[in-house]
Parts: C-alpha cells; structure tokens; sequence
C-alpha cells in the first residue's frame, strides 16, 4: 500500500528551481508580452524560446508527455505539482512545453495521427516551434456536439468543409487546426462527427473576428467560417465516426490540468488576501485581526486544500489506471469544483484589498472573471455535476422494499429476531 503526502526530495528539488525560475524570469515576461502564444511577435520570440531551452536542458520540457513523445514521463501527480507553480502566470505553460490546447492536441495526434501527420504536425508542436487550435464548439451549441451542424463531406481523395465555429482558441497563432465536423448526419448521434487537421492557412478558412475574454489582454478567441475547406483524406484523425470518442481522448486530460494550474491561481489570490491582512490598518489595527476578515482567510484555506486534495487524488488515479473512463467521476467533481473554488476565494481578496482589488492595478478582479469562464471552458459546470451524479449512482441499487434500507423499526425488528434467545434469558 502507498497512501502519502510527500514528494519525493529530488523532485522537490526541481520544483524548488521551477519556484525561482518562474519568479525571476517568468513572471517578468508577462508584462512585456502580448500574448504568450503569438510566435509572430518579436518580443516573445527574443524572449521565451532562451527560456524554453533552460528548461529542456533542466529536463522539464513537456512533463505531461512520456519519453517515447520526447517528455520525462513524470506521470500526472507529478505535473499536477509543477502546474500549481505555473498556474500563476500567463506565460508558465508555454515557457514549459505544457500549454492548452496544444497539449491536448498533441495528445490526439499521438493518439490518432498518421506517420505523415506527425511528422508534419505533432514533432514541431512537441518542440514548441509552432501552436495549435481546437476547433470544436460552434455558435449554436457549446456543451453538446450532438447540435453541431458543420459539415464535411468525402469528394474523391479529399474532405470538404464547411461550417462555422465559435470559440476557437489560439486560431489567430496557429499553424494547424482540429477540427470536428459531421461526416455522417444519418448515424447515432455519438457516431455522426470525424476529427480532422486542417491547416490554417487552407483556402476557405476565415477568421471572421478575434473575441477577447474580459480580464484577457489580448483577443485570442476566434470565431471561423470554414467554406469550401479541402484537405487531404488522409487528415482523419481515427476512423471515420469516431469525432466524439477522439475528442474525449483529449478533453478528460485537459480538465484535469485546467483544474491544476488553477491550484497556483487561487494559491496567488489567498497569498494576496493574506499579506494584504497583515498590511492594510483599520480601526487601531490591521484587518488580519478582524474576525470576519479572518473568517474569510479560514473559509478561503479550507476550499483551497480540499479542492487540491482532489485534485491530487484524481492525478494519482489517472496515474494508476491509466484510463480516463476509470476516473470519469473525479474529473468531473474537480471540473464542477473549480470555478467556484477560483470565484469565492478571489471575490474574498478582493473585498479585503478594499477599493484597489476591483481596478485593473491588482489582477483580482480577473481572476474573479476567469472563475466563469472556467465554468464554461471544456463544458459548462453543470454538465460536470450531471456526470458526476450519474458516475456515482451507478454504485448504487434501489431499495426493493417499500421503506428504506436504514428504516430504523426495520432494523429494530431484526435485531430483535437475531437476539431473541439473549434477550430472553436476560429480560
């Protein structure tokens, strides 16, 4: 049996250099840059590819992926810890090879891509010379692709496209696009959609305007017209139906690191509430010795080393089964946590940092906003609680009697039966 709370010293070592390293050269990036994920410009690119290589040296490139991909192979327990340090930053993932969605891309092309089209698309992706999008949600539906409507039709040797999608992110800085289209309308609704890559610059693709999030500094959230795309047929990723099952390949991994790197946010915002506690004077004395600003950093504590705790079990079971289906119940619960747990506690410091918490001079107030879109991103919360109740009633059977199992005269009137000859002789 292995059931512990420690990591091991030498990793700790290395998240001990992860910890420095994003602090002095990270952090620093992401006032300076635009956007991270922008190869295109030349700030970034002077300043993220040197680091890139300190950490390929340090050996931490691409912790999500096992050697055979070019990773370390730590497993998710172990990226789950190095994500709670980089979920702070904006330009942490990337610096480290561990960015959505290109991890989760890479993970289908692993999965699912030809020879032809990892060498083409996953190697440089894997390298970090290119970035990818995920073209799924469309305008008229978001939580269920059994509404989704874009089409692409088999012409000879090539897939035809056509459709819009909504939401697609990183679109305007990347190379290739996945996208999933209804290649059968006529079959069951989980067997209508085929996966495909589509490059970006393949005529008929059309960014029809970049969609900026609020508290995002840059509109990196396109909205595509695909007409008349043309892509070879061998860019199927999977079999022909199979769009649903390739997706949830990538989308199960990807809640669960969504869900790790915001461990480190929420962690950034109930560092903030404290120092602010013990800084900030008010009636003779600082708010830290106030009780109802102390209730706040107690509740705050308590979400954040519960939601962690589950956090860390669902990698640990991940790890162990090495099967989503398995874990399908965990990933929803820390899916459905998240955005409440990132919401209250950044609600919380930013009522305790007063006035300053809501202007653009602190990134409260951002982090308070991107609780809601993490409550949307990779399935509305509600999806999640409905998977989850379903997940564990399957451990459950009805009651065959007309009371239930924990009736109290039930029960009563058996152990009664079952002691009858004791309490005879006593009574």
């Amino acid at each position: 049996m292995s059931w512990d709370f420690e990591t091991d010293p030498e990793f700790q070592q290395e998240l001990d250099w992860v910890e420095q390293f994003v602090t002095n050269e990270v952090e620093p990036v992401d006032f300076v840059v635009k956007h991270a994920w922008d190869m295109q410009d030349p700030v970034r690119q002077r300043l993220i590819p040197p680091l890139q290589e300190q950490v390929k040296e340090r050996g931490l490139w691409a912790a999500h992926l096992g050697p055979h991909l070019g990773g370390p192979g730590y497993g998710q327990v172990k990226l789950a810890l190095l994500n709670e340090i980089l979920g702070r930053t904006h330009s942490g993932p990337i610096v480290f090879g561990c960015q959505a969605p290109d991890s989760g891309n890479a993970e289908i092309l692993a999965h699912y891509g030809s020879d032809e089209l990892k060498t083409r698309y996953l190697e440089p992706l894997l390298q970090g010379d290119i970035v990818s999008s995920f073209s799924m949600t469309e305008p008229a539906g978001g939580s269920d692709p059994t509404e989704f409507v874009t089409r692409a039709e088999l012409d000879g040797d090539e897939w035809v496209i056509n459709g819009e999608k909504w939401f697609s992110s990183h679109a305007n800085f990347a190379s290739f696009l996945i996208v999933l289209a209804v290649t059968d309308p006529d079959e069951p609704a989980h067997r209508r959609m085929s996966m495909f890559v589509v490059p970006v610059n393949t005529p008929g693709v059309t960014i029809v305007r970049n969609v900026r999030v609020f508290g995002h500094k840059t509109p990196s959230h396109p909205y595509i017209r695909y007409e008349d795309v043309r892509v070879p047929k061998d860019h199927l990723l999977g079999e022909r139906g199979d769009g649903f099952l390739v997706a949830q390949t990538r989308l199960g991994g990807g809640r669960v690191h969504h869900a790790m790197r915001t461990v480190g946010l929420v962690k950034h915002a109930f560092d903030m509430m404290c120092e602010r506690a013990l800084s900030r004077v008010t009636k003779g004395e600082v708010l830290g010795r106030k009780q109802m600003v102390q209730e706040m950093i107690a509740d705050s504590w308590i979400q954040i080393e519960q939601f962690r705790l589950l956090v860390l079990r669902t990698a640990w079971k991940i790890d162990r089964y090495n099967d989503y289906k398995r874990v399908r119940a965990d990933i929803a619960a820390v899916k459905a946590q998240m955005p409440a747990v990132l919401r209250d506690v950044s609600a919380r410091a930013i009522q305790i940092h007063g006035a300053l918490g809501v202007t653009d001079e602190m990134p409260l107030a951002a982090m308070m906003l991107e609780s809601f879109h993490m409550g949307l991103a990779d399935g509305a919360t509600e999806i999640h609680k409905v998977t989850l109740a379903r997940e564990l009633l399957k451990g459950y059977k009805a009651s065959d009697d007309l009371f239930p199992t924990m009736h109290l005269p039930k029960l009563q009137e058996r152990a009664l039966a079952k002691f009858n000859d004791v309490l005879a002789t006593v009574l």
